[in-house]
């Protein structure tokens, strides 16, 4: 169960990670030190509840109607070669997050964006319903259930060390080689976890 945990946390940290217009609102908004602990929790929570709501959805199916996990499942495989190409394709041409300094914004409108961000942004459940959803399945009933815990685990580390760690790392990601790192190891467990998908269970 344990391996199901860790399979998940870094499969989820995987697709979080992903260079996104929510993961750079909230690292502008850690940056300026601004409302960051209500836009944390409202990111991890919110995967939370995708997370759990595609692993118990893709368990229904799979019990249900087998042949539409295999269609799902070659939908990942395909999703998940073109993130690794798009990832890559970034790393290629980089460029710097530019975070502006001027504006102020309330605590309800911080949180209303990032809300907007997160539930509005239709890759969102491509990721964490759809394509985490279907990686469950291969550690069985119980361990999917350890593998939606790691991915969560992962999604709340993130946030709360891009949210609160921020402000440490505005030299380093306004250099373009930053993101084109971050980018090439995006890409890789992207097509690693294409191959593992794709693999008969």
């Amino acid at each position: 169960m344990f391996s199901a945990a860790v399979a998940g946390f870094f499969s989820g940290a995987a697709l979080i990670i992903a260079i996104g217009a929510q993961n750079a609102f909230v690292l502008r908004q850690g940056i300026r030190r601004e409302h960051v602990l209500p836009i944390v929790l409202v990111c991890a929570l919110s995967d939370a509840i995708l997370i759990a709501l595609g692993v118990a959805g893709i368990g229904t199916l799979v019990t249900a109607a087998p042949v539409v996990l295999e269609i799902i499942r070659w939908a990942g495989v395909a999703f998940l070669v073109g993130y690794a190409i798009f990832a890559a394709r970034r790393a290629i041409r980089p460029s710097a997050l530019v975070v502006g300094t001027s504006d102020t914004i309330t605590r309800t409108a911080a949180v209303a964006t990032v809300l907007a961000l997160t539930w509005l942004n239709p890759h969102v459940y491509l990721d964490t319903v759809l394509l985490l959803g279907s990686l469950s399945t291969a550690h069985g009933p119980e361990g999917r259930w350890w593998f939606a815990g790691g991915a969560i685990l992962a999604s709340l580390v993130w946030f709360t060390a891009l949210g609160f760690g921020a402000r440490l790392l505005r030299g380093f990601f306004a250099k373009p080689m930053a993101w084109r790192i971050l980018d090439l190891g995006i890409a890789v467990v992207m097509l690693v976890l294409a191959v593992r998908l794709a693999l008969p269970q």
